[in-house]
């Protein structure tokens, strides 16, 4: 069974109006969002990277998720597997930090002792009078994104290839787009963040929204090869739709355009081009 197909097994129990059929960033009761995010070694993070690192990613990744909706930081709630007392002092040093940053309390949580790879999880929870979803696109909006894509891809290129640069923050400490997010969010008619890849989750957008969706790859701000940039995820930038004329309070790249439809369509120098063989990173069994 593949991610997709678990995930879609579990819409079969996930009845209530506030999973919002779990295809969201997160899900919704009242004024209340609650996302959960978890990030494993080897996978999400690296078995050298600095464990006060690691807790900044850890919240960093939920706190977008929260970004994603507009929501404001409730608190949180920490799953930890042990390591040397070493390992775990740095990480509530690294802890404090992020939270301390990010204005969100710790409110709980449980520890474990496990053999093999790390593994954290965490639960965030946020409040907002209007999160938006990802399926909300309209046709004839313009697809945006916040930043830059393609930093945090290179930063991991070059921690694997034993090189250090400016990157390499961007892969261990993103910033979640919170103040953007909450103005973002009454204005436009979907967001989520980008986490997994810019095309894998704009297409994952357009999908949930039932429209075709065409990217014009020059428009993407990008860093290095646009194609890797676009494909390789860890970004955590806003990727939302609202009309292509208006007015944004925020900075933001106009990058598509959805239409009636399904689909992804890559354009280059205003031509259709082949889409890459992966779009961005899915979990396999």
């Amino acid at each position: 069974m593949t991610e997709a197909e678990f995930i879609a097994a579990l819409r079969t129990l996930a009845r209530e109006p506030g999973a919002r059929s779990l295809c969201d960033d997160a899900a919704v009761l009242g004024d209340l969002v609650l996302t959960h995010d978890m990030i494993v070694e080897g996978v999400h993070f690296l078995h050298d990277d600095p464990p006060q690192d690691v807790a900044w990613k850890l919240v960093a990744v939920n706190l977008s998720d929260l970004a994603a909706k507009g929501a404001e930081p409730v608190g949180c709630l920490l799953g930890y597997t042990l390591g040397t007392s070493d390992w775990n002092r740095a990480f509530v040093h690294g802890l404090e930090e992020v939270l301390a940053a990010f204005a969100m309390p710790l409110l709980g949580g449980d520890t474990v002792k496990a053999n093999g790879p790390r593994s954290f999880g965490l639960t965030a929870i946020g409040r907002t009078a209007t999160p938006p979803s990802r399926a909300g696109a309209r046709a004839g909006d313009a697809l945006w994104v916040t930043g830059t894509i393609g930093r945090a891809g290179i930063g991991l290129a070059l921690l694997k290839a034993g090189h250090d640069g400016p990157e390499i923050e961007a892969y261990r400490r993103p910033q979640p787009r919170l103040a953007e997010g909450r103005i973002l969010a009454p204005l436009v008619h979907a967001m989520m963040d980008v986490s997994d890849g810019l095309l894998i989750d704009a297409a994952r957008m357009a999908e949930a929204s039932g429209l075709a969706l065409s990217i014009d790859l020059d428009a993407v701000p990008t860093v290095g090869d646009p194609l890797a940039a676009v494909t390789a995820g860890d970004d955590y930038e806003l990727l939302f739709a609202a009309p292509s004329d208006r007015l944004l309070p925020v900075p933001a790249s106009r990058i598509g355009r959805f239409d009636t439809g399904a689909g992804l369509t890559l354009l280059r120098a205003g031509a259709e081009i082949p889409l890459p063989a992966t779009l961005g990173w899915e979990h396999r069994a």
